[in-house]
């Protein structure tokens, strides 16, 4: 059987993301978003999913490039004056592992975002980081600690097949190879906490390009069990530095795409959030897009 979740990361980055995240639900084949909860847009995204209770809502962890929960005095070893994390994850992570104070800092942030998530009165369908930062061990352990005290039940598996990168190249191939042992890990860790988990995503290869060609590519060749496929979607571009070569408005048109509609129903998948792999809901019945 097959089921996939379509995702919108970035929900609160700016309303151009959030305008786009709405019509791509209610137009289109979107099934969920993953909310940034200390972006600008925060608000807007959090009005706009109250009203759009079929959207399932999950957290999107900031811990790099991006703005914290808490003010920068809490934790000044992880923000700089403005509140902004930066984007050294490599020299970051090492941190994570080597500093208490550091790790301190780091699980009071993570706590405050699972509170402002709470506050929000959205159910919480999912837990994911931006940029993948939960592969990070010490970083994955603080989420399923905290996050059990919220309700957690998923978390993404930036898994992807391995046809996709090698599709890409051969460095992507390569680095796809020596991410797997972190992957393997990881997933045997959430199936230890007893956290659901999808068994591949789409999306980490074609970050920011994931139009309908993508979409068409990925659906052509759907496997079987429970897939992601996350974008980025926005109703313009240049939203931030780091996502200036992202083509927002093309993975939104390739969300209300037809053809798009038209595969995913041929793919035979049900589709919605994590919430109906679970409960009464589980029975995977066909969405909107079938």
């Amino acid at each position: 059987m097959k089921f996939l979740i379509i995702t919108a990361d970035d929900f609160g980055l700016h309303e151009a993301v959030n305008e786009a995240v709405e019509t791509a639900f209610r137009e289109g084949v979107l099934t969920a978003a993953s909310l940034m909860v200390g972006a600008p847009a925060a608000a807007d995204a959090v009005r706009r999913a109250r009203a759009l209770p079929g959207l399932a809502v999950g957290l999107h962890l900031v811990l790099a490039d991006g703005h914290s929960v808490l003010p920068p005095e809490r934790i000044p070893a992880l923000v700089d004056a403005a509140g902004r994390f930066g984007d050294h994850m490599a020299l970051q992570g090492l941190r994570f592992f080597a500093i208490p104070a550091v790790r301190r800092q780091l699980e009071a942030e993570i706590r405050a975002q699972f509170e402002a998530f709470a506050g929000t009165g959205l159910p919480l369908d999912h837990v994911n980081a931006h940029k993948h930062f939960h592969l990070h061990p010490t970083l994955l352990e603080m989420l399923l600690g905290i996050g059990r005290e919220f309700g957690l039940t998923a978390v993404r598996l930036p898994r992807e097949p391995a046809w996709v990168a090698r599709r890409a190249g051969p460095l992507k191939g390569a680095a796809s190879r020596l991410l797997a042992p972190w992957l393997a890990l990881m997933k045997r860790r959430l199936r230890a906490a007893g956290i659901a988990c999808n068994d591949q995503v789409f999306g980490v290869t074609d970050s920011g390009a994931m139009d309908e060609a993508a979409l068409l590519r990925i659906l052509s060749r759907l496997p079987d069990g429970v897939s992601e496929i996350y974008l980025h979607p926005a109703t313009h571009g240049a939203l931030t530095p780091a996502m200036s070569r992202y083509r927002h408005r093309e993975e939104l048109e390739a969300l209300l795409s037809p053809r798009v509609r038209a595969a995913l129903a041929a793919s035979d998948a049900a589709t919605g959030g994590f919430r109906d792999l679970f409960g009464p809901r589980a029975s995977m019945k066909a969405s909107r897009a079938a």
